[in-house]
């Protein structure tokens, strides 16, 4: 099975120029890729089902060793890009759509993305993980009463169906992973090094479809969406960033943090997006494209930290 590891690696290791070619194929050929929209959810729960899998104990035991560092990453995960989000939407003066999109955004947890990037970036992976963990764990509380406390000015918001909704494609997937392990652990142990390939090519097939889904709207606002994107993703980098070194948080774990603040879990802003905002069509628009986005900032981010730079 060394052929189906060297492409693990390879995937994992390109997984930002990966995202890109297949967004740039999904705008041009959107009929290929437009049907995956449909399967958003389950796509995520795969996503997140593949991250319980591969959750270890030494990872709780890191979150127990850590708890300051992962306390402050975590509420400035949950401060600094939400708050930026409604900041940008209302400054911006977004159309509902848009504005509800980035606050979906923002309201969203860490990517898992993040480690990989903390780990080119030499930064303190099992912090990043930590991080990674803790806040998707607390988002069936955090992601829906932020939603509906920041987005209520453009768009009606239920709560209830938030929640239910967040539990359904983070909490009870990942949850899954982590019994299945547990009971399984030594019959499915030689199986564990595909599911990054099985997440990473999940989030794939969710930017893919929701890029093509949208090709036409892309073409009139992309570039407004874009820019926002790019605000967003910035602020929460630089302010992740400024704060850790508020809290003297050596090199590392600022950098960790940085990554961890700034790249969010946009597919599961998708998945939100398209399973209770169907009548916000564009509100898919800011996930789709910071999911495409983050990983290319965050891969720049991670050579400067790396070469000390920042």
């Amino acid at each position: 099975m060394n052929w189906l590891k060297n492409i693990d690696k390879f995937i994992l290791k390109n997984i930002s120029f990966i995202i890109i070619i297949f967004s740039v194929i999904a705008f041009f050929i959107p009929d290929n890729f437009s049907w995956m929209t449909k399967y958003t959810a389950i796509f995520l729960g795969v996503a997140m089902f593949g991250m319980g899998m591969t959750i270890q104990a030494e990872d709780f035991k890191n979150i127990l060793l850590q708890p300051k560092y992962i306390l402050v990453g975590c509420v400035l995960q949950y401060v600094i890009m939400p708050l930026t989000a409604w900041g940008i939407a209302y400054g911006l003066n977004l159309e509902p759509d848009l504005a509800l999109g980035v606050i979906l955004v923002g309201c969203c947890p860490g990517g898992t993305a993040s480690n990989v990037i903390t780990y080119i970036a030499d930064g303190d992976v099992p912090l990043s993980v930590g991080m990674t963990i803790v806040s998707t764990l607390l988002a069936p509380i955090f992601t829906p009463f932020l939603v509906y406390a920041l987005a209520g000015k453009w768009v009606d918001v239920s709560l209830l169906l938030m929640f239910k909704s967040v539990v359904n494609v983070i909490l009870i997937p990942i949850l899954s992973g982590l019994i299945i392990r547990h009971l399984l652990r030594d019959y499915i142990q030689k199986f564990l090094y595909i599911m990054p390939l099985i997440s990473a090519t999940s989030i794939i097939l969710i930017i893919s479809g929701i890029i093509g889904a949208n090709a036409s709207k892309i073409a009139t606002c992309g570039l407004l969406v874009l820019a926002v994107v790019i605000l967003h993703n910035f602020a929460g980098i630089t302010g992740g960033l400024i704060a850790a070194k508020l809290f003297k948080f050596e090199y590392k774990k600022a950098t960790a943090v940085a990554i961890e603040v700034g790249m969010q879990n946009s597919g599961l802003a998708v998945s939100l997006a398209v399973a209770n905002f169907a009548l916000n069509p564009l509100a898919t628009l800011p996930g789709a494209i910071f999911s495409v986005w983050h990983n290319i900032s965050g891969s720049i981010f991670a050579g400067l930290r790396k070469r000390k730079k920042l």
